[in-house]
């Protein structure tokens, strides 16, 4: 046999067994993969929770930035505002300039003396060139005008130009923060497709009892209280009774990020909805929340006041006595009534 044939014929086995270790590889990592322990149901649920808590809290920091971005989107369109009433002004004194400049060429072809000379009517003349000079004197004040006028336009579109990329670094932070919730999200759902077809039916009627157990806490639906219906043992009274008694009538409601109602809300969003419905202006975020209104303790809780979870604050409720609270819980959970132990308390606040 030559020594090419022989190569060639070294060659195709090599590749032989290169390609049946790859493949024995591919299927040993496919079969570690799916060697990989099946959580049992109280595993996956603590999993499961532990995800969404931590889509809830960046949501919750996502939440925080909407001040930003609102105060920084105002700004933008005030320099924008002041910016086009600026180039105005430029403009108007540049035709004032134009206009100047028009009345000025018309002696400046030659010297005062010689047109003086020259003219058929001194008298006259004298008079259009303490005009003409009037003229020159004007063209230099709207120069200044027009040097200050441009260089106070040329400020503003800097200043704008600073702002807007502080306003896209901001909204860059926050659809950071969104992909974190979905992947969050999706990494639940994955934990949940490990399980069997009757853990999963197991979990999810689960879900919907617990769900149709908060509706049946709901008082009216409408947000207002008939002659002879009462809040649900929460004796709150005036602006705090309105912002309880709207907060209990979403029970059962779906948990979405960024939702402030009518039939969804996260945590900041429904809390900053009912109080919004006593006549109280809140921020969207349960971080901003808690210095919106006066520290209370929490022996001193009242229906109403707003209580705080987690270091840094990530969730919000509203308290409505006896040690509980009604809140947007989390995703994957509807808006219900818990104990305020249920989480790491931080501090509460009476809002109005």
């Amino acid at each position: 046999m030559s020594t090419g044939r022989i190569n060639r014929t070294r060659g195709i086995a090599l590749a032989a067994i290169t390609t049946t270790a790859v493949v024995a590889g591919v299927l040993f990592v496919q079969g570690a993969a799916d060697a990989e322990p099946k959580p049992t149901l109280a595993q996956a649920r603590a999993q499961v929770a532990a995800l969404q808590h931590k889509a809830e809290e960046a949501g919750e920091s996502a939440n925080d930035l909407r001040g930003q971005i609102k105060a920084s989107s105002d700004r933008v369109k005030a320099l924008q505002t002041g910016i086009k009433k600026q180039q105005a002004q430029v403009d108007a004194v540049k035709r004032q300039i134009g206009s100047l400049a028009v009345a000025g060429y018309q002696t400046s072809g030659m010297t005062t003396t010689a047109q003086l000379l020259l003219s058929t009517n001194p008298d006259q003349f004298l008079s259009q060139a303490s005009t003409a000079q009037a003229y020159a004197g004007q063209q230099n004040s709207a120069l200044r005008r027009f040097q200050a006028a441009q260089g106070k336009l040329a400020d503003l579109q800097a200043s704008e130009q600073t702002e807007l990329a502080a306003l896209q670094a901001v909204q860059a932070q926050q659809d950071g923060l969104k992909k974190q919730i979905q992947a969050n999200l999706d990494a639940a759902e994955k934990v949940l497709d490990k399980l069997s077809d009757d853990e999963r039916a197991r979990i999810e009627a689960e879900n919907e009892r617990e769900e149709e157990q908060a509706r049946e806490q709901r008082p009216s639906r409408d947000g207002r209280m008939d002659d002879d219906e009462e809040l649900p043992n929460v004796p709150a009274s005036g602006r705090a009774a309105i912002a309880v008694q709207y907060a209990m009538a979403q029970l059962g409601d779906s948990y979405v990020w960024g939702a402030a109602g009518p039939s969804s809300f996260d945590c900041s969003g429904l809390t900053m909805a009912a109080w919004g419905k006593a006549g109280v202006s809140l921020s969207h975020s349960s971080r901003a929340q808690i210095g919106e209104g006066r520290r209370v303790s929490k022996s001193q809780l009242q229906p109403g006041d707003l209580v705080f979870f987690y270091s840094p604050i990530s969730h919000v409720g509203m308290y409505i006595g006896n040690g509980r609270m009604v809140h947007a819980s989390r995703p994957g959970k509807p808006v219900k009534t818990d104990s305020i132990d249920l989480m790491p308390y931080s501090g509460a606040v009476r809002p109005g």
